[in-house]
């Protein structure tokens, strides 16, 4: 009986996993440059399949190729996110005087080396203004707005998200 139950509950509950699934749900290597630009289920499924059978992904990551990047950091954008949003005012006071609590915990997010620290700080308090677009500003338009500013740095464009 039990056995039932939890089948028919897992078999309702896989139309959601789709919902969930990000663009780039798929990693990197072979199977996902095969695939790229390919959207829906099947294209997802046999790009990590692809990725499996070849084991490609340690190499991709270690030789920095097939899509793969060597940076060694694994950032969650919607931790992220949420420490943007519940720290908004911190940050923007932070940002607008080059450190502070709120700007090192977001660099620690992130990711950011501490010798590219310096860089990050000054960056963030240049591009204020851009980063920080309005009063009216949100979360996700400040982490987007970051995010360019970044791209924009040789130094520091190892650290946007993707």
């Amino acid at each position: 009986m039990w056995r039932k139950t939890f089948l028919i509950a897992g078999v309702a509950a896989l139309p959601a996993f789709p919902a969930a699934a990000e663009e780039d749900s798929t990693g990197c290597g072979v199977g996902t440059m095969l695939f790229d630009g390919k959207q829906g289920i099947a294209p997802q499924v046999l790009a990590v399949t692809t990725n499996g059978i070849l084991g490609n992904q340690t190499f991709g990551i270690t030789s920095g190729t097939l899509g793969c990047e060597q940076d060694g950091v694994v950032r969650s954008k919607e931790e992220i996110a949420k420490f943007i949003d519940d720290n908004m005012e911190a940050l923007a006071g932070d940002m607008a005087s080059g450190g502070g609590e709120a700007l090192a915990s977001l660099a620690d997010l992130m990711g950011v080396a501490e010798e590219d620290r310096p860089a990050f700080y000054r960056s963030a308090k240049e591009h204020f203004a851009r980063i920080y677009a309005d009063e009216e500003v949100v979360a996700g338009e400040v982490m987007e707005n970051l995010n360019e500013v970044l791209a924009e740095s040789p130094r520091l464009s190892g650290y946007t998200l993707t």
